[in-house]
């Protein structure tokens, strides 16, 4: 069993409705160095076409987060997640936690 913390169980939540609301196979959630939480489902418009990572991050982002504590991706998304780069470009050390659909940590 993983010990998952508080604070990252909170990131599961969110990633969880992210999740829910939209109806998607996944959900993400990222918290920056300030301790704020975005979350994330995944976009497939003609136009675009974004990983509920890269919805997460871009809102961060575009928020004014400057970096990464850690992120989750919940249900069926891998660590070879389009956003998992992007996060790292901010934050090499980020984690990036993956759960399945119930919230049970995969690794």
């Amino acid at each position: 069993m993983i010990d998952v913390s508080d604070e990252d169980r909170k990131l599961v939540t969110l990633a969880r409705g992210a999740m829910g609301r939209a109806g998607a196979a996944h959900g993400a959630a990222v918290r920056d160095l300030d301790g704020r939480t975005y979350s994330g489902a995944p976009v497939a418009l003609r136009s675009l076409a974004l990983t509920g990572l890269q919805v997460a991050v871009a809102t961060a982002l575009g928020s004014g987060a400057e970096g990464f504590e850690a992120a989750v991706l919940v249900g069926e998304a891998d660590g070879a997640d389009a956003g998992a780069v992007a996060v790292h470009e901010m934050s090499p050390a980020a984690p990036i936690l993956l759960f399945d659909e119930r919230g049970e940590a995969r690794r």
